[in-house]
């Protein structure tokens, strides 16, 4: 029996279950899936609304308002795009019994964490540690 098959509708992660199995795993995969599509369609909007907003703007100041507009957007496309690339690799960590657990430590990342942020590959600790290294090494 496949796990989505018996994942209920108000379905959350407990701590009093096993630790990444199949319910959670199946929770997990949905809400990614989920974002993905979203993030996706987003896209889709937007390219489509660019291609139609493409036009002649006389006042000059209307139209670098309007090129403003449109490198923001393309802005935040693409760190959309790179966020579907973190979506995909938290997909196959969890296709290869991966997912859940820090990739720096090898601990369980908490299922708060990973319901705040799916895409998560550290626990709170080391990423934090992560992110201090990170800091002291670009004031440098």
């Amino acid at each position: 029996m496949k796990a989505e098959s018996f994942l209920p509708d108000n379905y959350s992660p407990a701590e009093d279950e096993p630790f990444m199995n199949e319910r959670q795993l199946e929770y997990f995969r949905r809400k990614l899936l989920d974002w993905r599509s979203e993030l996706l369609a987003d896209s889709r909007d937007t390219i489509e609304g660019l291609q139609e907003a493409t036009r002649n703007i006389p006042d000059v100041t209307d139209r670098a308002s309007e090129e403003t507009d449109r490198a923001l957007e393309l802005r935040t496309r693409d760190r959309q795009r790179k966020l579907v690339a973190k979506i995909d690799a938290a997909l196959r960590r969890i296709d290869e019994g991966e997912y859940g657990y820090c990739e720096r430590t090898g601990e369980p990342i908490s299922l708060k964490r990973l319901d705040a942020r799916p895409i998560a590959t550290m626990t709170l600790e080391a990423q934090e540690r992560h992110e201090r290294r990170e800091k002291v090494h670009r004031d440098d």
